[in-house]
């Protein structure tokens, strides 16, 4: 009698290996972005913060209603005229900073100028007055001659001991400078074609070779003008002495 032997059906077990990215999946690319995305927005923050008034405003109307930037700027609407009028404003503010900055300087000059023995008289020869285009401090001539000799460009001893009081003031404030010469209406005798304008140019020159050399750096220095008596202080009176002078013109930042 044959023995009957039981087949025992072969079990087949598949694995399916899972892959992972990296040692900790995707996770960690999450978390970085979400990083990396705040730190950006905390910088925005911290830069916001350091910013004027003018520029917080400009910035908080932005967020208030984006789609207006590019609706009214096309066609000069209400954010297009709002900008340009933030832009006036931080132009004023400007403007006014440095009106204050050459105002300290020139009471600064003026002092310096008055404790000088032998230049206290001479102080009110100094004219300071502020234009459109910056301060302008000229060296006028009176009844006599003081800062030049007669019909040259020899400046007096008085006269470098001023240049050299503005020179180390203007040194300080850094901005651009125009150097002119001006002449009264009296004719340069002279028969070889030297006349008051190459007079006006080279007494402006004197006075910048003294300039620079105490303390108005080369960058500063912008021009260089001799205008002999096309620019008249005194228009009533053209052979009056005032109208021989230098003019030192320091110029506001971003003055062409």
């Amino acid at each position: 009698m044959k023995q009957q032997i039981k087949e025992t059906p072969i079990r087949i077990v598949k694995k399916v290996k899972k892959h992972h990215g990296g040692h900790h999946g995707g996770a960690w690319k999450v978390a970085y972005a979400d990083f990396v995305t705040a730190m950006m927005a905390l910088f925005i923050v911290l830069w916001i913060v350091g910013q004027s008034k003018q520029v917080k405003e400009y910035i908080a109307n932005y967020f208030k209603d984006p789609g207006a930037f590019f609706e009214n700027t096309k066609g000069g609407g209400a954010f297009e005229k709002q900008e340009i009028e933030l832009g006036e404003r931080i132009s004023d503010e400007m403007l006014k900073r440095q009106e204050k900055a050459m105002q300290d300087v020139a009471k600064k000059i003026l002092d310096d100028v008055s404790r000088i023995p032998n230049l206290k008289d001479l102080s009110k020869q100094i004219k300071i007055e502020f234009t459109k285009e910056g301060m302008r401090i000229e060296l006028v001539e009176s009844s006599q001659a003081f800062f030049f000799d007669v019909g040259t460009a020899n400046l007096k001893p008085e006269a470098v001991d001023i240049l050299k009081a503005i020179a180390e003031n203007l040194g300080n404030i850094k901005n651009h400078v125009v150097i002119e010469g001006h002449t009264d209406a009296r004719p340069y005798s002279n028969t070889a074609g030297y006349t008051n304008f190459e007079l006006s140019a080279d007494r402006a020159n004197s006075a910048r070779r003294i300039l620079m050399t105490n303390g108005l750096h080369n960058k500063q220095l912008d021009e260089i003008r001799g205008y002999a008596d096309t620019r008249l202080r005194n228009t009533a009176d053209p052979f009056d002495l005032t109208n021989r002078r230098i003019s030192i013109l320091v110029k506001y930042d971003g003055q062409q």
